[in-house]
């Protein structure tokens, strides 16, 4: 199962969520590090413009114009060294946002492409991908900016203090009263603002994964008329996430409101009690002056901090949704210290025992107390209602689950003492819903085995009767065969997965309803190719259509879990029960004879 975290977890308290990303930003220190040097640089050289104001507003007052020409320059000077550290600083930020994202992106991706499916049990797709896909673009706007921003405007707030203290202790104690009436909004409501963000991505999380789930069913959705209902059921998870924005906007906004108003309320103030002090003669104008554009510049600070501090608490709730996702645990995991399979593989498989109930219905055993030993080279029919455990075994066998009881052997070897790419590099599997990539015929059939030449391609097509209808295609093996395959047939898509099976020539075969789809002379001609193609290998097939199984070594037949019955098809047949009651629904003449 998922890990309950995944689904509810408690509201984060502490931006020290962030932490998290600190695996990933290490080895770009040096990135960090320059983009660090630029960013302390600009501050510096922002701080000491409001001298050089200082020096020219006093230079005028004494009539001393060579002075004002040579501040002007040089604050000419400072702007353009301003100019360049601001450069410096935007292009090593940013290029350090990206490059930290796109490995987060990445480490996200290895991480749930190498999940059982097990795992997918209890979440959407679309959520995982809004989590690699909206979550991690919030951090990139954080990494490659708010956070460069924050640290910016802390240099200037602290290096703001100082020069204020310097140019007035008195005006400057005025300033300081309102900092803590400015912190605290800032720590009340941005913790709010955090919780809110929170939800905020989770529930767009629930809208891209509704929108996933619709768009990849886009046929059912429309055969059944069900549009309506499916737009109805998007809007309002879509309508949740819009009020829960709204919310966390409202909050950000009373937040702003507050700190502005302080901070200007406060600079005016200040403004006051100094033009006084320039009156009285306590300090020039060009001090005033100089002490109020640094109250603007530590008061710009502070409002900004507010800002980021709000984007830095959205980020600290992607990031813990990002973390559980990278920690979070698989039902099915390797051994640490796993056996090799034996070369060349035999292909004798054991089910010894084996109790298996989903993890989404854990009180339904699909499979109870099933042992089934299948020699080396043998072709296993598996045969039975709809819901007995015949495709459940297959999935067993791949270990996309694993057994509450009992074992499977390969070889004599436990699955969980093998590493799975192991044992299903020894597997070759046609799934009921064959999977056909948005990419070339080519290229889908080359996914059985990476490598192949053209001429092994177009020999797995020619075996799985494959071959006619893809040259006849537009652009040959070479045609685009659209999103999941929509621009071929059901039946086409079948005989793409079939060659993709014989291309990646296992010396085991799982086929599991693998000519359902077929029309009957594709089916004869594919059956051929798969009674080629199991010479020398272990096949297990599972089939409603018993015309595809009476050649099959043995037929076991499966009902509600259990092997009920086993044998071929003419002692089956002669036997009587659930097999000789199929048998005579689909071979009957009219007579009774089969």
């Amino acid at each position: 199962m998922v890990d309950a975290s995944l689904e509810k977890r408690e509201p984060s308290k502490r931006i020290g969520a962030l932490r998290g990303l600190l695996p990933f930003i290490r080895p770009y220190r040096t990135m960090a590090i320059l983009a660090g040097v630029a960013l302390i640089l600009t501050s510096a050289v922002s701080l000491t413009l409001p001298l050089a104001v200082r020096r020219v507003v006093d230079g005028f007052s004494a009539g001393d114009y060579q002075l004002v020409d040579t501040y002007f320059a040089a604050a000419v000077a400072i702007a353009a060294l301003l100019a360049l550290g601001t450069g410096v600083r935007y292009f090593y930020v940013t290029k350090f946002g990206e490059r930290v994202v796109a490995d987060i992106r990445k480490a996200l991706f290895d991480r749930v492409i190498n999940m059982s499916p097990a795992f997918f049990d209890n979440i959407l797709t679309g959520e995982v991908l809004s989590r690699i896909t909206t979550d991690t673009t919030l951090i990139l706007s954080v990494i490659g900016s708010s956070v460069s921003v924050a640290l910016r405007n802390v240099l200037t707030l602290i290096g703001g203090i100082v020069l204020l203290a310097l140019s007035s202790g008195k005006l400057t104690a005025l300033v300081l009263l309102i900092v803590p009436a400015v912190i605290v909004p800032i720590v009340v409501l941005g913790r709010r603002l955090r919780n809110l963000s929170r939800d905020n991505q989770d529930l767009i999380a629930q809208s891209s994964g509704r929108a996933s789930e619709a768009l990849s069913a886009v046929q059912t959705v429309q055969s059944f008329t069900h549009e309506p209902a499916t737009m109805s059921d998007f809007a309002r998870v879509t309508e949740a996430s819009y009020t829960s924005a709204r919310t966390r906007i409202m909050t950000r906004a009373q937040m702003t409101v507050v700190v502005i108003f302080l901070i200007f309320a406060a600079i005016v103030c200040v403004l006051w009690v100094g033009a006084r002090d320039v009156q009285s003669g306590a300090m020039s104008a060009g001090e005033l002056v100089q002490f109020l554009i640094y109250a603007v510049l530590v008061a710009g600070a502070v409002g900004s901090l507010s800002e980021v501090w709000g984007e830095l608490q959205r980020a600290a709730g992607a990031t813990e949704r990002l973390v559980e996702l990278l920690a979070a645990q698989d039902p099915v995991t390797d051994t640490a210290r796993p056996r090799a399979l034996p070369r060349p593989v035999r292909g004798e498989i054991a089910f010894d025992n084996v109790g298996f109930a989903y993890p989404s219905r854990p009180d339904a055993m699909a499979l109870d107390g099933v042992s089934l030993t299948i020699k080396a080279g043998e072709t296993v029919a598996l045969v039975g209602p709809s819901g007995a455990g015949k495709s459940t075994m297959l999935h067993m066998l791949m270990r996309f689950y694993d057994p509450q009881s009992g074992r499977i052997t390969l070889d004599g070897i436990d699955l969980r003492e093998m590493t799975r790419s192991d044992f299903r590099a020894a597997m070759a599997m046609v799934p009921q819903d064959p999977m056909i990539f948005a990419t070339s015929a080519y290229e889908n059939i080359a996914f059985g085995r990476t490598g192949a030449s053209r001429a092994e391609v177009e020999a797995a097509a020619r075996a799985a009767a494959a071959h006619d209808f893809i040259t006849a295609l537009p652009q040959g093996y070479d045609t685009y065969l659209g999103e999941r395959g929509v621009m071929v047939s059901g039946g086409q898509k079948q005989r793409i997965a079939i060659a993709r099976a014989i291309l990646r020539d296992a010396p085991v075969l799982l086929l599991d309803e693998a000519t359902s789809a077929l029309d009957a002379e594709s089916e004869r001609a594919v059956q051929q190719a798969v009674d080629h193609m199991a010479t020398g290998r272990t096949v297990l097939v599972v089939a409603h259509r018993l015309a595809t199984v009476k050649r099959a070594d043995r037929i076991v037949v499966f009902e509600k879990g259990r092997i009920v019955a086993t044998g071929t098809h003419d002692a089956l047949v002669a036997e009587g029960g659930l097999y000789a009651r199929l048998a005579r629904l689909q071979f009957t003449d009219g007579s009774g004879e089969i």
